[in-house]
């Protein structure tokens, strides 16, 4: 697994949000962007994690941020995620892992003695100019937005 790092120019990418809007980096041109990659929708730590970026959406908004998050889940289960939950930011369904893989952020993982290739919890902290500022790759789900917040 090659993940980003901090320095590294974050990549060109394309992809469907929740909606079926279509969402690229360029669309973030000039802003602070959070792109935070996930295993799945409604899993216990996933959900930790989305929420606690929800119930802080106004203090990293105020910081400058924007967000978004990304899984390799279907379009559906991403919109009935962002409903049940409620988050103020889009999801992107990254079913062909496009995004997943540009970021690097797809490999092997050991869970219960079994070693299989999934997505890595990782959050890019990306500055105006589309350069990869922090990688957070010791995500602390129920902290989230205070991980994030203390690089700014």
């Amino acid at each position: 697994m090659k993940t980003l790092k901090s320095g590294d120019k974050a990549p060109q990418f394309k992809a469907l949000d929740e909606q079926g809007n279509t969402i690229t980096l360029d669309d973030y041109k000039g802003k602070k962007l959070v792109v935070f990659f996930y295993p799945a929708a409604n899993t216990p730590t996933c959900t930790v994690e989305a929420c606690n970026l929800r119930d802080h959406y106004k203090d990293l908004q105020a910081a400058g941020y924007e967000i978004l998050g990304v899984s390799a889940d279907s379009q559906r289960k991403q919109t009935n995620f962002k409903k049940k939950f409620n988050f103020p930011y889009p999801l992107l369904a990254d079913e062909h892992k496009e995004v997943i893989h540009a970021f690097g952020v797809w490999g092997p993982k050991k869970f219960m003695g079994r070693i299989f290739d999934s997505i890595h919890r990782i959050t890019f902290v990306i500055d105006e100019k589309g350069v990869i500022e922090r990688v957070i790759d010791d995500v602390k789900s129920k902290e989230h937005a205070a991980q994030i917040l203390a690089s700014s």
